[in-house]
């Protein structure tokens, strides 16, 4: 080898060890997890040292991380304080250049310093936040210290509570830590806050206008004149030229029209490419890249339509939930949820909370259609009779809408789930609220709720500023109050009544699920056996209701729950939920699997075609 070519040699492998020894940042821009965002990210995932206190000691730890992802204790249950620490170099040391750090989730209250010092506070779940790295050094290390406390409220989202015996209660693990990734990214002059690229159109034959706006913001106290620019697919945006202000924010909108779109759908997600531009004269200040998918979403008639065609969907629910890791998955991990949500027929996956954006990536990729849910879970009317309350689940939705909304595999933005079923004045402020602040922000999606499905609930009106309502049915496995769902025959006419109560709103089936952890005869519960023709039974009713926009199961897979937890069966395996089509541990189908599997692809005598139809 040249000796000059021996110099470069070593002098990028001194560059690469002294990055490693200052906690590494490499990762190259197309092997992020999350391809969508601004310019310039680098993945801060490696390197942490976490310590349950401030002074440690310290134990070396890989982003996600749940401390307490192997303990099923009450008191893990319960939450409690953790910290976590990262020396980085920052990979650009340019004077113009300021620096931000993008947490895609952590649970739930974080405290930060950069160097000692703090640089601001986060309360929240399963959305990102970013905190400004004000005072970051351009040369030499710094340290980023994060204070994670789990501990959540009764006017959290979701609610922290404990039962009657004194244990955490919950609808799912309370796993403590960093549960998705970190990111370190660079603003100059002036920083896109927020991106909102909404695609719509009238038919499927007509030409489709895309609107785009922007949010920007000066991050140095200086006002600028700048042109945006960019792009959707190989069509060019409207360049648009504004002031941005010394303070405060300014909105920036464009748009074009595409002549003849593909439509993005489960059969065929076709995605366009976008790209967005900021600059000043010749110097680019701010560059955001993202897909987006042209397709139509709406309810007519009492029907969910999609592409201007009447919907049927096949759904399953799930938890970002794995052995070792609880919450804290990774690439790996998303992928198996969606490819196993494919393998079983499933057009459509639904969670309690916003799922991770690789997730949402992979969703849109793989034609995989969202059901977006808040942390809205099961609040009773007093819960939302706090005012706070009420704004913290308002602030969660417009955050979902701001940071998801890009995303063609979101179908509907879900304002809660299992709340009181008949709805009180506070229930009713905030239905009213959510519904409209969804519409304000995003006009081409439904706004939805997912309800507890009891026959002694009577129409509610306050049902009415919604498009879509989710039915949760377990009739034959919960006995519901006063013991109304316990008998399965009584689910047609349960159906027949909702249909009669809301006409005007779509009706799809959210949740229903049965427990099963062993072999047995089919009359008893938490048998394979019993699963399976739960499935089957419920299955064959959902097919004798045309009007249905489509059924959920409750669940993909098993997931940890709380500590005591039985979920109907007698014979339960706490703290794990075993409703689920695959086993937690091994991740083996359940006998269910195969029934679910046919009906969602049409192969059972009488079962709807699959949907959409192949091409």
């Amino acid at each position: 080898m040249p000796l000059l070519m021996r110099l470069v040699a070593l002098a990028v492998l001194a560059l690469v060890a002294a990055a490693a020894g200052s906690g590494s940042l490499a990762r190259a821009a197309d092997e992020l997890p999350i391809q969508d965002g601004p310019d310039g990210r680098t993945l801060l995932d490696d390197g942490w040292r976490f310590s349950p206190v401030r002074s440690g000691p310290w134990t070396p730890v890989t982003l996600p991380n749940a401390w307490n992802a192997t303990d099923d204790s009450p008191a893990s249950m319960a939450g409690g304080v953790g910290y976590y620490r990262k020396t980085f170099r920052v990979p650009n040391r340019a004077a113009a250049l300021r620096w931000v750090v993008r947490f895609e989730s952590v649970n739930y209250r974080t405290q930060a310093w950069l160097n000692g010092r703090p640089i601001g506070s986060h309360a929240g779940a399963y959305l990102p936040f970013e905190l400004p790295l004000d005072g970051v050094r351009r040369t030499g290390t710094n340290v980023l210290l994060v204070r994670v406390d789990s501990r959540r409220t009764a006017t959290d989202l979701p609610p922290g509570r404990v039962n009657s015996a004194g244990v955490p209660s919950g609808g799912w693990f309370n796993a403590s830590g960093i549960l998705r990734e970190v990111f370190l990214r660079p603003v100059r002059g002036v920083d896109i806050r927020r991106v909102a690229v909404r695609p719509q159109i009238s038919c499927t034959t007509c030409a489709a206008r895309v609107g785009v706006a922007l949010r920007l913001r000066s991050v140095d106290g200086v006002a600028r004149r700048v042109r945006v620019s960019g792009s959707v697919g190989r069509e060019r945006l409207r360049t648009v030229s504004v002031d941005v202000p010394a303070s405060g924010f300014r909105e920036v909108t464009t748009g074009l029209t595409l002549p003849k779109p593909r439509l993005w759908s489960p059969a065929d997600p076709v995605l366009y490419s976008v790209r967005l531009e900021v600059r000043t004269g010749r110097t680019r200040l701010a560059g955001w890249s993202l897909h987006t998918g042209v397709r139509s979403i709406e309810v007519r008639d009492g029907q969910l339509r999609f592409n201007g065609r009447p919907a049927s969907i096949r759904g399953v629910g799930y938890h970002e939930d794995a052995p070792g890791k609880a919450m804290a998955i990774g690439s790996e991990d998303r992928r198996w949820l969606v490819d196993q949500a494919k393998a079983v027929g499933a057009t459509m996956m639904r969670t309690h909370y916003p799922p991770s954006a690789e997730l949402l990536e992979l969703a849109d990729r793989e034609g995989m259609l969202i059901w977006s849910e808040i942390p809205v879970y099961s609040l009773n009317a007093g819960d939302l009779a706090v005012r706070g309350v009420r704004e913290k689940a308002l602030e969660e939705l417009e955050t979902n809408i701001d940071v998801n909304g890009n995303h063609p595999s979101v179908l509907t933005w879900s304002i809660g789930n299992e709340l009181d079923p008949e709805v009180g004045p506070s229930q009713g402020a905030y239905l009213k609220a959510a519904a409209d602040l969804a519409h304000e922000l995003d006009p081409t999606r439904p706004v939805s709720l997912a309800t507890l499905g009891y026959p002694s609930t009577p129409c509610q009106p306050e049902y009415g500023d919604l498009d879509l309502l989710g039915i949760n049915d377990y009739f034959g496995w919960y006995t519901g109050p006063g013991g109304e769902v316990f008998d399965r025959l009584a689910l047609p006419a349960f159906l027949d009544a909702r249909r009669a109560c809301y006409p005007r709103q779509a009706l799809m089936v959210t949740e229903f699920g049965a427990e099963a952890n062993r072999d047995g005869p089919v009359e008893e519960k938490g048998t394979w056996a019993f699963q399976a023709d739960f499935l089957d039974y419920h299955m064959q009713v959902y097919a004798s209701k045309p009007w249905l926009s489509g059924m959920s199961y409750w669940a993909l897979n098993e997931f940890r729950v709380r500590p005591a937890w039985e979920g109907g069966n007698p014979r339960p395996a706490p703290p794990v939920h075993q409703k689920g089509l695959l086993t937690y541990g091994t991740r083996e189908h359940k006998p269910a699997w195969d029934v679910a599997r046919r009906w969602y692809m049409g192969e059972v005598p009488g079962a709807p075609a699959p949907w959409p139809a192949p091409r």
